[in-house]
């Protein structure tokens, strides 16, 4: 079966019949054309339009269950991100922070300073309410001072948890609150955590019992392997 041609005739006046196939494939042909197509959107237009799509979808979905809409849709997921954030805010800490794990307790670039001088420094920051800077002179203090009393050996680039772990040994009634001490430290210098006046003085006593604690001597090396 063919379609007639309208306004076509042949020499006789007969009507032209054109095979539908035939048409149809001459249809296609001619929508293919350029001209046809200036205005059609790029791969890009087509590509966000498709993504635009399968959201409003995914939204639709899961507004569904609490009656729809676009506002319940984006009140869902405010909420989700809300969690998520919180979730890792715990886990990771604050956004732009440097993820940190122990550093060196000593500045190594500097000549030692004598244990006297890190409790002054450390009295100094506490007199200005300064307690971060003030637990962490007053650790190095903790940890100069076992130095000068050959309870440890010094070692350039030591960890306060290293510190704390070799000293323990020397000083077994003493090894919980180094431990704890050292914690202290990495939380406020590496980890960015605030200290107070309760911070502060819980290094202040340590130092004053550790300078009255008998120590059994770490052999060469600092003991460890």
């Amino acid at each position: 079966m063919g379609i007639r041609g309208e306004g076509v005739l042949l020499s006789d006046g007969a009507p032209v019949d054109i095979p539908r196939d035939a048409a149809r494939d001459a249809a296609r042909e001619e929508l293919r054309k350029a001209v046809y197509h200036q205005d059609d959107p790029g791969p890009v237009a087509r590509f966000m339009d498709w993504l635009g799509d399968r959201i409003g979808r995914a939204l639709d979905a899961v507004a569904s269950p609490f009656g729809g809409g676009g506002g319940t849709a984006l009140m869902i997921l405010l909420v989700l991100a809300l969690v998520v954030g919180a979730l890792l805010w715990w886990r990771f800490g604050a956004p732009g922070r440097e993820a940190r794990g122990p550093g060196r307790l000593f500045d190594t670039a500097t000549a030692p300073d004598s244990s006297a001088r890190h409790r002054a420094d450390a009295e100094a920051h506490a007199a200005r309410g300064e307690w971060a800077d003030a637990v962490r002179e007053r650790m190095r203090a903790v940890v100069r001072s076992l130095e000068e009393r050959t309870v440890l050996h010094p070692r350039p680039g030591r960890t306060a948890d290293e510190a704390a772990a070799e000293a323990g040994r020397a000083l077994p009634d003493r090894a919980a609150e180094l431990t704890a001490a050292a914690r202290l430290f990495d939380a406020v210098a590496f980890g960015n955590r605030a200290a107070d006046r309760s911070s502060y003085q819980t290094l202040v006593d340590l130092d004053d019992a550790l300078s009255r604690t008998r120590p059994v001597p770490v052999p060469a090396g600092g003991g460890t392997a």
